[in-house]
């Protein structure tokens, strides 16, 4: 199976399995009780119905509708797929309500309407006004774009916006007045090249000139050559921008120019074109999946040029997430009637202003960054920015109240700033930024429990996707019957047998290795040299010798037999007395870390501490700042007990060791997370002002207990055991772990491998006799 085969099988399994398609729609209040459901329905639903009847605008006190967007097709211009139809779209629509809610906590209905008459399409879409609180047009081709979203502005009281036109439009904006700042150019000033004039380019143009750039000085260029006024087949669109000229090839265009703006297809601009721009040119090739001109072209054909693509793997991505999200969410929130030219300039304006205030850690850590800052190859805010709520859509919320379309003004900013924090948990793009890091920088993982055919789609993910380089350990005709029966795609991805007559001599030399550690501990020569049969001794053994960076295991063995190997062979880290367990908690409110769940039963006070100080470094190595909760049947005192003296003894060591870290107990969960209950009854506490993200748990029962039940019945994502205080990355799978709890713990993984080696990982890869033997291995296969 081919890389392109393989990538569709996937394609078509995530959106095939469990409950299909991407999104679903869940009850916001309890349905459990006759009472509930008398009020949900039938005879209790009457009354709001009538507070509507008698207020409309109690349809937003009462429905969903405030925080609703429809995302609203009729395929006629999908991707680059062109017209394939609503029913072909809707995969897409899906895709597009999922970013709405990921990225801003909007709801999302797609809808796939089966029509291409324009007048049609606007009757049908204008009838769904009572029941949404937005309208995003997606993939409609052009000109016809142009005259829908026009009439239907005109006609509805509620925002709306094609994204395809004006999505690019307002991000390319953005980029463009500060790659102008950095090139110290006048956007009144520059000549201006724009390849394409769809509906995007259109939408780009026009922006442009709202910010200052005049249109005697852009040349727009479509598939027929310039657009001048000798032409005689432009549409209405086109002959907007028509200038005195003679006809033009694009390479001529570009001569002396100041920006390129492409919105076209790929390689349609050459080095040389590039080299004839004026000095400090600036390229915007945005043509997906291949940009115009690359970005190692552009950037090696002139040394002062700012580049940007469409791309995520380099610098300057032009992307339309950055935008709608959140120009939705600030009108929605002010329940603006439309989406004016005030409110994407504003939208524009605020993109640009992020980009040059500093960024936070776990942005610079996403990007294997340590100091991203503005300059040439930062002047966008990156997608992964989790400060684009709350900067973009307040600055989107004010300028639809200062061009009097907003019908709910905000009137305590601060206020409206915590809420959106609050709606998706600011730290909550935390495993996407993990995952972006990995990829990075990918390390060696070796995968102790390969003959499974979870770890297998993990490991074919991990490789896939580019966040590690897997190595598989196990009966290597076993693990190919698996792989063979269930599509798994290993070519490339080593397989080695411990047990086998080929490594015999890494046995043996792991065996005595092993023995010198331990030949005062109860270990003798023979056993040491059995031991690594063992996949888990193998594969540490692996990890410590620097053939391998992380290991991960458990999936099929006891938690002993995994741990055990681990603290044999790799042992503590120097400054560390006691390892730890713990558990990252994906919720809806955010990232919980846990400890210890897995590892010391019954700590003492100093020993509670050091959990906590090690759980704290490994949150900040997450650009997260810990805020740490100490739990306990009681609150600051309020019990006798030895055990909550133990937890209140050990907050007081924390705070004696690093002052200036947020901890405080012993305190029960219920108050932890309840601002409420702490300001009336415990203002002194140092969680007022915000929500725990660290739970520190007395002994390992109860936080065992309670990872269970945040997973399977608060529904929450775990991951872990992470192993804290090892000198090197050894973790460990639960049992019955997901396809995708595996893959996130090799993004761990890797990660932690990136901060405990500075090994240069691909040159390994090539110049170790491993990968040479762990070839020929596959080939034979």
């Amino acid at each position: 199976m081919n890389k392109e085969e393989l990538r569709r099988q996937q394609a078509l399994e995530y959106h095939a399995k469990g409950r299909p398609g991407k999104i679903e729609v869940i009850p916001t209040k309890e349905a459990k009780t006759q009472r509930d459901l008398s009020l949900a329905y039938s005879p209790g639903v009457a009354v709001p119905c009538m507070e509507i009847f008698n207020n409309p605008e109690d349809v937003y006190k009462y429905t969903a509708k405030g925080n609703l967007v429809a995302v609203i097709s009729n395929g006629t211009a999908v991707l680059g797929l062109g017209d394939i139809g609503p029913e072909a779209g809707k995969p897409v629509m899906e895709g597009k309500g999922v970013l709405f809610k990921i990225f801003a906590d909007i709801d999302v209905f797609d809808i796939e309407i089966n029509e291409k008459d324009p007048e049609k399409f606007v009757q049908i879409v204008k009838a769904l006004e009572p029941t949404f609180g937005g309208i995003n047009l997606e993939d409609i081709k052009s000109p016809e774009c142009f005259y829908i979203e026009q009439r239907l502005k005109e006609e509805m009281k509620i925002p709306l916006m094609h994204d395809d036109q004006h999505g690019t439009a307002i991000i390319s904006a953005a980029a463009l007045l500060n790659a102008l700042e950095l090139q110290k150019k006048k956007i009144d000033k520059v000549q201006i090249v724009v390849n394409g004039a769809g509906a995007a380019a259109i939408s780009c143009i026009k922006l442009y000139v709202a910010l200052g750039a005049k249109k005697e000085n852009i040349k727009v260029f479509d598939s027929k050559g310039l657009i001048h006024d000798g032409r005689t087949d432009l549409d209405e669109q086109k002959q907007l921008f028509v200038i005195k000229s003679k006809p033009m090839t694009l390479d001529e265009g570009m001569k002396n120019a100041d920006v390129f703006i492409g919105l076209s297809k790929g390689n349609t601009v050459s080095k040389e074109m590039v080299k004839s721009m004026a000095k400090n040119p600036i390229v915007f090739a945005m043509a997906n999946p291949d940009p115009e001109i690359t970005y190692e072209d552009a950037t090696e054909a002139r040394k002062d040029v700012i580049m940007g693509t469409g791309r995520s793997d380099y610098p300057n991505q032009i992307n339309n997430v950055l935008g709608f999200p959140y120009i939705f969410r600030g009108a929605l929130d002010v329940r603006a009637t439309t989406i004016n030219e005030e409110m994407k300039l504003a939208a524009v304006k605020a993109l640009a202003e992020l980009a040059k205030t500093p960024v936070p850690d776990i942005v610079n850590m996403a990007y294997n960054e340590t100091n991203i800052s503005f300059g040439p190859n930062y002047i966008i805010p990156k997608p992964l920015d989790p400060r684009l709520l709350s900067y973009v859509a307040p600055a989107v919320a004010r300028a639809a109240m200062e061009s009097g379309v907003a019908q709910h003004p905000i009137t305590n900013w601060e206020e409206y700033e915590n809420i959106l924090n609050h709606r998706l948990g600011i730290d909550n793009q935390l495993m996407r930024a993990i995952g972006s890091k990995a990829r990075k920088d990918p390390k060696r993982v070796v995968f102790a429990d390969a003959e499974n055919v979870k770890v297998l789609k993990a490991a074919q993910l991990a490789y896939e996707e580019g966040v590690a380089y897997p190595i598989l350990l196990g009966d290597v005709k076993n693990i190919n019957d698996i792989a063979e029966v269930n599509g798994i795609e290993l070519e490339g991805i080593p397989v080695l047998d411990p047990k086998s007559k080929e490594m015999e001599e890494f046995r043996s030399k792991f065996g005595d290795q092993f023995f010198q550690k331990r030949q005062r501990k109860g270990l003798n020569r023979y056993e040491a040299a059995k031991s690594m049969k063992e996949r888990t001794h193998f594969g540490c053994m692996m990890v410590e010798t620097g053939e391998a960076d992380a290991m991960i295991s458990g999936l099929s063995r006891k938690y002993s037999d995994t741990i055990r190997p681990a603290l044999q062979i790799i042992g503590k880290d120097e400054n560390v007395r006691k390892i730890a367990g713990m558990y990252i908690m994906l919720t809806k409110r955010g990232p919980l870390f846990l400890a210890d769940a897995t590892v010391n039963f019954n700590p003492r006070a100093d020993e509670l501490a050091d959990i906590t100080q090690l759980v704290a470094k490994e949150v900040r190595s997450f650009g997260i700042t810990p805020r740490v909760a100490m739990l306990s049947y009681s609150n600051f005192g309020s019990s006798e007990g030895s055990e909550s003296k133990i937890v209140a003894r050990a907050r007081e060591i924390v705070k004696e060791r690093e002052p200036n870290l947020v901890c405080d107990g012993e305190v029960q969960p219920l108050v932890a997370f309840n601002k409420e209950i702490l300001k009336e009854n415990y203002p002194f506490s140092e969680l007022v002002n915000g929500e725990p993200n660290v739970l520190i748990f007395p002994n390992l029962a109860s936080g065992n207990i309670a990872y269970n039940l945040l997973q399977e019945v608060g529904e929450a994502d775990a991951i872990g055991p992470i192993l804290l205080g090892l000198k090197k990355p050894v973790h460990i799978l639960q049992l019955g772990s997901s396809v995708r709890s595996i893959f996130n713990m090799v993004l761990i993984s890797v990660v932690d491998a990136q901060m405990k080696t500075k090994s240069n990982t691909q040159e390994a890869v090539k110049k170790s006799p491993w990968w040479k033997r762990f070839r020929k291995v596959s080939h034979e296969m």
